[in-house]
């Protein structure tokens, strides 16, 4: 499956279906990060239920502490 992460092109596997699996594949921390599917902003509890497609575009933004 081909999606379009932030601007990127890249290649997963079909066993990746929706988008926590997805961060997960990433080694994103969900507590951390806002997901933007297709131009919709998906809440935390949207993440289980978010189904990916081939060509999905997606926004994925990680908030960093630090000072």
């Amino acid at each position: 499956m081909k999606l379009t992460i932030n601007g990127q092109s890249m290649t997963f596997s079909n066993r990746i279906t929706h988008v926590n699996q997805l961060l997960h594949e990433l080694d994103v921390k969900v507590k951390t990060v806002v997901v933007e599917l297709n131009r919709h902003i998906l809440s935390r509890e949207d993440h289980d239920e978010a189904v990916l497609k081939d060509g999905d575009c997606l926004e994925i933004v990680h908030f960093v502490g630090g000072g």
